[in-house]
């Protein structure tokens, strides 16, 4: 079973035509409903023709779309999307499904107008299916909401602005990510699909489902917002292939239906047989007479007309000769569920999610959480970027929605959700390529943040005669040529949250006297810090570095900015020195840690009275030859269940008035760094890992431990894609009987964001910079896979070994080194902001303040003083905004609007007080604008809020009546005088997206 990842980067050509200004919503066609009618008392068989295009996976984005490499895949995206569209105007009864928007959009900027036509007609007489609509068909476990949303909103945003309410899609076809979050049943339903429809799902799990006829369930995506994350969904009972002997693509390889009975190879009865009786088999585990039969698979219908003719022949011959027990027809996905709907059956519920995926015995899917770690941080860096990017087009009017450097981090960031990007599970010249093209596309949007920052920081009393050339530094590596080379420069710090920020900078510099001042020039206390031997020594780093400055720019303004001027002294009195010391403990007044006589490091919550234990350990990669699969870019299947522990070989410890830190070498080819800001209740681990050796024959897979003195009964919590978190119990699942036969990968989740242990009053949180693979596999305990480098292709298609190398060397390519930081947090269960001050915390890691440097030593002192005197926020009254809100999405819309998100960012659970209704005023909301009009719309802004309309399902075991709606509430009023249009009211984890009109009032 050939599988499917893939992934890539492009950037897409568009016309004069297509960057006119668009309307809102498309002009508004005529739509066809021609969904077949159904019979009675016969099983009523859908045959969905459909295409499931990898945006990269075995070959690149491009590579796919124009057909090159045929030496990796004979697949050919524009060829699919021509013969299609030509076999569907032949025959108004055909039927197709188009699912991704990225290889959809790229076919359609080459069109002719006459195809365009053709194919807005193909879309108003639903011949051609729009279904999930999406950039790319994203994965579901190491994918973060934020990019889920925007993934989401830029593929419905380009089908809208198309083909109108016609084109709108109204289910999900999830059907080859690696397991399902709830989170993403969620944005379904708040989206306003009717339901999804996938294929992977826990083999045990789907024999059981099988048997109890609950393949179609109604799924609750949320705990918080009740019914209104209610959605239908349907589990495939097998693969999304066509069944056997019925593959008529031109790889296919199956025998077509002759039906000339002179020829001595007509085979209609056998065929025709055959089908039915496969049809027969399927409709036993269904509780209506429908079933789907799916009619394609990878890159399928390049030669469409092998298909359609042999399909239109087995739906005739289906009818004539067994019309008394089958009634067959061209269908789509949400024809198909129109028809369970009219059925009127009553449903069973679920209510957690569909991980770990197992695909058979000893065969969990749990290594792409942890795959190419470096992707999945470049992945956030992405994110971040492109939020400010939006933010600062929309607050000052830099860029318009159409702008092509905002487009074009748009689409990369889509491609990067895909199944076969983020996970990590395409070829290694895919990552290569899918890198270059996110980086590109980061610089491209860059050109915007720097002309929006410059637009603010340059005031109109200044004399300053161009520009500041504003650029990000890799300070993950610590290198950056403005801080090492320049005497003189100004730090800018944006702020993309909703509440004000501190943000402790660390800039790489060569000199040990630095002086600093805020933007009123008052003197900021700064520290000068070695860099770590585990940073000086990766691979490729080139700088003459070897120390940080390090000083706190506190209460950036939300929405905001702040500048320091820093200037290189002679003298050593500007910057403290930190001292090296004997003593391996350092803490503040929260937290204390320790290495003890046995090189383990000890740290003690003060608060909580709460001990725990750091360490580095490795699994090696399993691999037997003719046995199970091995580890690989999917599988993690370690060798053995006890991992080796890396062992410390050196040690420092740096103490200073901002941070204190110990700097540790763990083995031959590892690093732990741990620090402790001053005042901050959190502690930050960094780790570096790599090269992985291989020099044994064995691959190794390297986790984080942290050991802690809780009793958690053999449960822990994670995320779902960094929303609401999901518990876990080691060697359990909620809805059917777990054999365990690999007890460490079948109890490892996917870790969006965090990681939870609970004892009593006691809570203590891990938290990632990137997606990765955790569990607790003993009481107490969180381990965290952070790199992995196997030496054998685990058999699910990608063809390759997991073996990631870099900077070539007289002997070869050295292992990918990898550097990354985890967030240890706790508190007291007591606490009314336990659970709010751990969101806070994961929050600020995703929406972070981004760094920003220039030159200043060529500038005047008169006009640095009227750039200094600058500081701004976006938001009018930081201090009123509600504290459990957040602006998730502020960017430029369509003619001239701007379109916003605002989210509750608790749990109904969470808090007895933060987790209540809040309500935001955006009247007068943001400094550079006066919101003069709004009207809301779905979650992704492709239908307005009052058109939506969902089927609506009976169910067993979900007691409506009595759930907690989150429409918005009519009760709750934001002041004594009531509500009006410009107050937003939102509940417990709900998103409301708005489109507004503005009225500029800062330029």
């Amino acid at each position: 079973m050939i599988h499917i990842l893939k992934f890539i980067v492009f950037t897409f050509v568009f016309t004069n035509v297509l960057h006119a200004k668009p309307t809102l919503f498309a002009d508004q066609p005529t739509c066809l409903n021609t969904c077949h009618s159904v019979k009675e008392g016969v099983i009523n068989v859908h045959i969905v023709p459909h295409s499931h295009d990898d945006v990269g996976w075995l070959k690149t984005v491009d590579q796919y779309y124009y057909g090159t490499r045929t030496d990796i895949q004979r697949a050919t995206v524009q060829y699919i999307l021509d013969s299609v569209t030509r076999e569907l105007s032949a025959n108004k009864d055909r039927k197709f499904i188009q699912v991704e928007t990225a290889f959809f959009w790229k076919w359609w900027v080459e069109q002719n107008e006459e195809t365009r036509d053709l194919v807005k007609q193909l879309v108003n007489t639903n011949q051609l299916e729009i279904t999930g609509g999406a950039w790319s068909m994203n994965d579901e476990a190491a994918t973060h909401y934020h990019s889920i949303i925007d993934n989401f909103a830029w593929g419905l945003r380009r089908i809208n602005d198309t083909f109108g309410v016609c084109g709108r899609p109204k289910v999900g076809w999830q059907i080859d990510p690696f397991g399902h979050s709830r989170e993403m049943a969620s944005i379904f339903a708040q989206i306003g699909f009717d339901g999804v429809f996938f294929a992977r799902l826990d083999h045990a799990d789907r024999d059981k489902r099988k048997n109890d006829k609950t393949l179609e369930m109604i799924w609750r995506g949320s705990a918080s917002l009740g019914e209104e994350s209610d959605l239908f969904t349907g589990a495939f009972t097998g693969h999304y292939s066509p069944p056997g002997g019925f593959n008529w693509d031109v790889n296919g390889g199956d025998d077509p239906i002759i039906d000339d009975k002179n020829s001595p190879d007509y085979n209609v009865p056998d065929r025709i047989r055959a089908f039915v009786e496969h049809c027969q088999g399927e409709a036993k585990y269904f509780k209506t007479n429908n079933i789907l039969i799916k009619m394609g698979d990878d890159f399928q219908y390049s030669a469409a007309h092998w298909w359609y003719k042999n399909i239109d022949k087995l739906i005739h011959y289906v009818n004539e000769l067994y019309g008394d027990k089958i009634n067959a027809f061209y269908s789509t996905p949400a024809c198909y569920l129109q028809r369970v709907h009219d059925a009127n059956e009553t449903w069973s519920t679920k209510t957690d999610d569909f991980f770990p995926y197992s695909s058979g015995d000893h065969s969990y899917w749990t290594g792409y959480f942890s795959s190419r770690p470096t992707t999945k941080f470049l992945e956030r860096e992405g994110n971040n970027n492109l939020q400010v990017c939006k933010q600062l087009a929309a607050t000052t009017d830099s860029a318009s929605d159409s702008d092509e450097n905002l487009i074009a981090l748009r689409e990369v960031m889509g491609v990067f959700q895909h199944h076969d990007a983020i996970t990590g599970t395409e070829k290694q010249h895919v990552t290569k390529d899918y890198v270059r093209q996110l980086s590109k596309a980061i610089n491209q949007c860059e050109q915007i943040i720097s002309k929006s920052l410059n637009k603010l920081l340059i005031s109109k009393e200044s004399t300053t005669a161009s520009n500041l050339e504003l650029k990000q530094c890799p300070l993950n590596i610590s290198v950056c040529d403005v801080t090492e080379t320049s005497r003189k420069f100004v730090t800018v710090i944006y702020n993309p949250s909703s509440h004000p920020a501190d943000k402790y900078v660390r800039l790489p510099v060569t000199g040990e006297s630095y002086s600093v001042k805020d933007n009123e020039g008052n003197i900021v206390e700064n520290q000068i810090i070695p860099i770590s031997e585990g940073v000086l020594n990766l691979p490729g780093r080139v700088s003459e570095a070897k120390q940080e400055l390090i000083f706190l720019a506190s209460k950036i303004p939300p929405l905001g900015h702040k500048v320091y001027q820093i200037t290189k002294e002679s003298s050593k009195k500007s910057s403290h020195l930190s001292q090296k010391i004997v003593e391996n403990r350092i803490g503040n007044d929260h937290l204390e840690i320790y290495v003890d006589e046995d090189d383990n490091q000890r740290l003690h919550f003060k608060a909580e009275n709460l001990n725990f234990s750091q360490q580095l350990l490795f699994y090696e990669g399993a691999y037997q030859p003719n046995g199970p699969n091995p580890s690989g870019a999917y599988v993690f299947r370690p060798e053995s269940n006890t991992p080796t522990p890396f062992e410390v070989t050196s040690s420092q410890t740096y103490k200073g008035p901002l941070v204190e830190e110990i700097h540790q070498k763990v083995g031959e080819w590892a690093y732990s760094d741990v620090r402790i800001y001053k005042n901050l209740n959190y502690i930050e681990f960094d780790w570096i890992v790599g090269p992985i050796p291989i020099d044994d024959g064995k691959g190794k897979e390297v986790i984080n431990r942290f050991q802690t003195d809780l009793k958690t009964n053999k449960t822990f919590y994670t995320d779902s894609n960094g929303r609401e978190l999901l518990r876990r119990v080691k060697d359990h699942r909620d809805t059917w009987e777990l054999n365990v036969d690999e007890p460490v990968s079948a109890n490892y989740y996917p870790i969006t964001s965090r990681i939870v242990l609970t004892e009593n009053n006691t809570r203590f949180a891990v938290l990632t910079d990137r997606a990765q693979g955790g569990s607790s596999l003993e009481d107490g305990q969180v381990e965290l896979m952070v790199h992995r480098r196997l030496l054998h292709d685990d058999y699910f298609g990608v063809g390759e070994a997991l073996n990631e190398t870099e900077f070539e060397t007289k002997t070869g390519q050295n292992g990918l080194v990898v550097k990354g930081t985890h967030y240890i947090f706790s508190s007291s269960n007591t606490s009314p902001s336990a659970a709010f001050e751990e969101r806070q915390i994961a929050s600020q890691k995703i929406l972070a303040p981004l760094i920003f440097v220039a030159n200043t030593e060529n500038i005047k002192s008169l006009d640095l003083n009227s750039l200094n005197s600058v500081e701004l926020s976006g938001i009018n009254d930081p201090e009123s905004f509600p504290s459990n809100v957040q602006i998730l999405t502020l960017e430029p819309w369509k003619d001239g609007t701007i379109l916003l998100r605002l989210e509750h960012i608790l749990e109904k659970t969470d808090d007895p007080n933060l987790s209540q209704s809040a309500c935001v005023n955006i009247e007068n909301l943001f400094k550079q604008f006066q919101v003069q009009n709004l009207k809301e719309t779905t979650l992704d802004a492709n239908q307005w809020i009052e058109d939506k309309k969902r089927l609506k399902w009976k169910t067993q075991g979900f007691i409506s009546s009595g759930e907690t709606k989150t429409s918005i509430s009519q009760n709750y009023k934001c002041s004594e005088n009531g509500n009006n249009k410009f107050d937003i009211v939102l509940n417990a984890m709900q998103i409301r997206t708005f489109v507004l009109d503005v009225k500029r009032t800062f330029y």
